[in-house]
C-alpha cells in the first residue's frame, strides 16, 4: 500500500472519529440534561419529566450506534487472542484481514436482523408507551448504521488498510 493511501486512510479515520465524537458527545449531553431535569423535577418540584425513561432509552441507543463507526475504523472491537497470539508467518500477516472479514459478516447479519425487526415493528405500528414515538424508524436507522459499518469494515479488509489507532484517540 502506498504512503499516500495510508495518509488518506489516517485523515479519513480522524475525520470520522471527530464527527462521531461530536455527535456522541452532543447526545450524551442531551442524555445528561434529560436526567438532570427529571431528577430535579422528581425530587425538588414533585413533577418528573414526562417520558424520561423513554428519552433515556432512545438517547442511549443513539449514543451506542453513533459510536460504532469509530469502533470499526479503529479496529476497536473486543478481541481474545488465545489462538492468534501463536500465529506466525503468512497467518499472522493476514490475521487483521480475516478478523475484519469476520466482523463485516457479523455486522451484516446484525443489520439484516435489525432491519427485519424494524419491518415487523412497522407492520404492528409499534410505538413507545408514553411518548407514542414510532419504533420502526429507530430500529431501521440503527440497521442502516450497522450496515454501513459492515460495508466499511469489509472495504478496510479488501484494501488491507493499516490497523486503526490503539485506544481510539483523535
Amino acid at each position: 500500500m502506498s504512503e499516500q493511501t495510508d495518509r488518506l486512510a489516517v485523515r479519513t479515520r480522524r475525520w470520522f472519529r471527530l464527527v462521531t465524537a461530536i455527535l456522541s458527545g452532543a447526545l450524551l449531553l442531551a442524555l445528561t440534561f434529560v436526567t438532570i431535569v427529571d431528577v430535579i423535577g422528581r425530587y425538588i418540584l414533585a413533577s418528573p419529566l414526562s417520558g424520561a425513561g423513554e428519552y433515556t432509552e432512545i438517547l442511549l441507543m443513539a449514543i451506542i450506534f453513533t459510536g460504532l463507526p469509530a469502533v470499526c475504523l479503529d479496529d476497536g472491537h473486543v478481541t481474545v487472542d488465545l489462538f492468534t497470539a501463536r500465529l506466525t508467518g503468512i497467518w499472522k500477516r493476514y490475521q487483521l484481514t480475516f478478523a475484519r472479514l469476520f466482523v463485516s459478516v457479523v455486522l451484516a447479519v446484525v443489520a439484516w436482523q435489525m432491519w427485519e425487526h424494524g419491518s415487523l415493528l412497522a407492520s404492528y405500528n409499534e410505538v413507545t408507551v408514553y411518548l407514542r414515538a414510532p419504533l420502526a424508524p429507530i430500529a431501521k436507522t440503527a440497521a442502516v448504521i450497522v450496515g454501513a459499518c459492515a460495508l466499511l469494515t469489509f472495504l478496510m479488509a479488501l484494501l488491507r488498510l493499516p490497523r486503526g489507532q490503539e485506544g481510539g484517540g483523535i
